[in-house]
């Protein structure tokens, strides 16, 4: 029993499944997302355009929303007016140069992402990795419901699950 399943869970992580080539259910975010949490942002610099409603950050970007996390070289910044306060608020952002999201325990790389704070998604594309504790998965774009905690990973996807408990031994 325990040689037919260590062949199964390695015929999980090496090879596609159909499945996982549509794409792939997991967890990220969940309930201790809140996407009233203040946006802090810190950059080595910030250029503000007062007429567009954008601002662009660039040079070691570290954005952070809660427990939340997103790094990139260049985040350009919507904002958007709250007509029931007349407050600027952020909209969206859109993260490019070596993006990292970190949520927790999980954490993905891509070469850009887009996160849109009202519906509370991170939209991450290019050569998309991403790891929940020992176990990795790999695609081309990645789209994260941090309300929800789901997300699904889209374009050639690879996974590789990593058993961390021990076989068990028969009686």
């Amino acid at each position: 029993m325990n040689f037919r399943m260590s062949l199964i869970a390695a015929a999980l992580a090496c090879l596609p499944m159909s499945a996982l080539a549509q794409g792939a259910q997991f967890g990220f975010g969940g309930a201790d997302y809140d996407r009233t949490q203040p946006v802090e942002v810190t950059a080595d610099q910030l250029d503000v355009n007062q007429t567009d409603g954008k601002a662009r950050f660039t040079g070691n970007v570290v954005i952070g929303q809660g427990e939340m996390r997103m790094t990139g070289a260049v985040v350009d910044v919507e904002y958007g007016e709250n007509a029931i306060t007349a407050e600027t608020e952020v909209r969206r952002l859109h993260a490019t140069g070596g993006v990292t999201l970190f949520n927790g325990s999980e954490a993905a790389e891509a070469q850009e992402a887009v996160y849109t704070i009202e519906s509370g998604v991170v939209v991450m594309t290019g050569d998309v990795v991403m790891t929940q504790g020992d176990n990795a998965m790999a695609g081309e774009k990645l789209t994260v419901n941090l309300e929800t905690g789901t997300g699904v990973m889209e374009g050639r996807v690879r996974v590789v699950f990593k058993s961390g408990t021990p076989p068990v031994k028969p009686q």
